[in-house]
């Protein structure tokens, strides 16, 4: 088996290769946060590259509990003719497209001025950067009905907009992420204390979304093979996870790792450990792959063919590509090609591993809006640049989005 072998889903359906765009959170939606036609333009430079699967960035499903300013909200059919034209934009060349969809949790930034839910009323511990989040409220059973009928509703939009599937975000430290985590959930009723409760909500969802779709149109879960913070979700938990949606008919499980807390999803432990450098949770993917009875996804630090080759040949069914594809949209053309494209970020070296963290994330957000545009990435960019350009732009959506709050044009 090679990258470029087709990949045929527990629905039936045909990948036409290995290699995936992991989602990457783009903050490109138009004043309406409907797609943009910079973020169709984006999708349409992957599809050109030659992608077997696009993972689409965080698509809100209440524009009430955002990952930040800027995102995609998908609550009606208001905005149909954009989310089509986004869906034929990144089927161009063959590919699938799902959309990724996800609710924050307490992970929603301060500055949007909302209200904050999640599990259990425990605040964000990020040092002097707290602050940056409001301490959320416990959800109460309504908001729980109100949270899984908005993923469902969601998942249905999107097959009726031309999209193949959905991946629900269960990972990374948002909503379905803090559920599962001992840390962030601390409730002593069905939804906590065993990891059969903490995992119900997810696999609520999965089971109704699953019966609200045809069958041919995928449902998949991105999961945290571990959560990297001392008493949190372990692998193990992720293994019984696992375990409990194998007979639900999920198509894919993509394993990352981390939250914002402990950014492992850039190759950071929450003590400041490097993680290996590439290709950062296989070990961890191949051991709960044993219980897997669906194709399982790594995604984590891959640019190089050889890298995804040994993921491929360890036993997992795709390689997920994040960065490396912000960095180079034609990275799997290329690679068919015979070429040994590799691309990499500039180094960053801050001794603050939040503001490291925000700064990787503000570097690979310059690559997505510089493709946006119809422009080539810089890979030569620096930390500091990307930050402050990430800063600035982040305080005027966020005024954006709190004007659209008070005055919405649904």
């Amino acid at each position: 088996m090679t990258p470029f072998t087709p990949l045929t889903l527990p629905n039936g359906t045909l990948i036409p290769n290995r290699l995936a765009k992991a989602a990457m959170e783009e903050n490109l939606a138009d004043a309406d946060h409907a797609p943009s036609d910079e973020l169709i333009r984006l999708y349409g430079a992957w599809a050109e590259g030659e992608v077997g699967l696009m993972i689409t960035g965080n698509v809100m499903i209440d524009r009430r509990a955002m990952t930040g300013p800027g995102g995609v909200v998908l609550e009606s059919e208001q905005h149909r003719a954009r989310f089509e034209q986004w869906s034929k934009a990144a089927r161009a060349r063959g590919a699938q497209v799902w959309m990724q969809i996800n609710h924050p949790g307490r992970q929603m930034p301060a500055a949007l001025g909302q209200t904050t839910i999640a599990p259990s009323a425990v605040a964000m511990d990020l040092g002097n950067f707290s602050k940056q989040f409001t301490p959320p409220k416990e959800m109460n059973e309504a908001d729980i009905a109100e949270v899984k009928h908005r993923f469902v509703h969601a998942a249905v939009l999107a097959e009726k907009f031309g999209f193949n599937g959905v991946q629900i975000h269960a990972a990374h430290g948002y909503l379905f992420s803090q559920f599962l985590s001992p840390i962030t959930n601390k409730r002593q009723d069905r939804w906590g204390g065993s990891i059969e409760n903490r995992a119900r909500i997810l696999v609520d969802v999965v089971q109704e979304v699953r019966a609200a779709v045809g069958a041919e149109f995928a449902v998949a879960v991105k999961l945290n093979s571990a959560d990297f913070q001392r008493g949190g979700f372990s692998p193990e938990d992720a293994k019984q996870v696992v375990a409990m949606l194998n007979p639900l008919g999920v198509d894919l499980i993509e394993l990352s790792g981390g939250s914002y807390e402990a950014p492992a999803m850039h190759g950071q432990a929450r003590d400041g450990r490097t993680l290996a450098r590439e290709a950062y949770f296989l070990e961890f993917a191949k051991d709960i792959a044993s219980v897997a009875r669906m194709p399982i996804m790594v995604t984590g630090g891959i640019r190089r063919l050889p890298v995804a080759e040994q993921v491929l040949g360890s036993g997992i069914d795709m390689a997920g590509i994040g960065t490396a594809l912000a960095l180079n949209p034609d990275l799997p053309r290329e690679w068919k090609a015979g070429q040994a494209s590799a691309p990499v970020l500039r180094p960053i070296t801050w001794k603050s591993k939040v503001l490291a963290s925000l700064a990787y994330m503000a570097m690979v957000k310059h690559q997505l809006r510089r493709v946006s545009k119809g422009r080539r990435p810089n890979q030569n960019v620096t930390p500091a640049f990307a930050f402050v350009e990430q800063q600035v732009e982040t305080v005027i959506k966020s005024w954006k989005y709190r004007r659209w709050m008070k005055h919405p044009s649904a």
